[in-house]
């Protein structure tokens, strides 16, 4: 289980096919800031970008690990297939650990698409287009993920493209995190607020035990 509070911001730094066909993965070599696995173990849980990963090899003495993604996974996130590309980290949450987000699995629900990232006084705003089937999970001042950022969501917007939410970010977020770096056009990791996910689950399972 992770916050989405981000640790750590980390790079991409090489990718290696684990097979000949696309039906084989890749595996990943991330490059860490200093001192950032030095509490990281092998088969420990890191968070890249919201997506739960494995760590696979660890290199601590020149900052990097390693992790293998599956083909099943690279095609249902955005942002693990490109070198070079910084990423957000997050360790796993400790039992003893403040919950400074909310409540975050590392399961990536669908991906999004950024439709504006601006600049609005000493903030921005940033506004994501989510597949229809997630709108029914996102609501005014309710808890959204974003490449592995806890979020609030400030607006949202039904239409046949899909739903539209609006999230304002203070400079810290942009500063300590990889989202400073989205244009529109990029697509992101989106993980829907797991209270949510059992509120529909409730309700729909209470309107079909009414029609029998």
């Amino acid at each position: 289980m992770f916050t989405g509070i981000i640790t750590g911001i980390g790079r991409i730094v090489a990718l290696q096919d684990l097979g000949a066909s696309a039906q084989h993965g890749k595996r990943l070599t991330i490059g860490a800031p200093d001192g950032y696995l030095a509490d990281v173990g092998l088969g420990d849980s890191i968070a890249l970008n919201g997506a739960c990963m494995t760590v696979t090899g660890l290199d601590a003495a020149n900052g990097q690990f390693t992790i293998d993604v599956s083909a099943e996974s690279l095609a249902r996130t955005a942002g693990l297939a490109d070198a070079g590309r910084r990423i957000n980290l997050e360790k796993a949450l400790r039992a003893h650990d403040r919950l400074g987000g909310h409540i975050v699995s590392g399961h990536v629900d669908g991906v999004g698409t950024v439709t504006l990232f601006e600049q609005v006084g000493e903030s921005w705003e940033l506004r994501v287009m989510a597949p229809a089937e997630l709108g029914r999970f996102l609501a005014y001042k309710g808890s959204i993920t974003v490449n592995g950022v806890s979020l609030t969501v400030n607006r949202v917007a039904d239409s046949a493209a899909g739903c539209e939410f609006s999230i304002n970010l203070i400079p810290h977020t942009v500063q300590n995190t990889s989202l400073g770096d989205l244009q529109a056009g990029h697509v992101v990791n989106l993980e829907i607020d797991t209270v949510a996910r059992y509120v529909e689950r409730m309700l729909a399972a209470g309107t079909t035990a009414s029609t029998r």
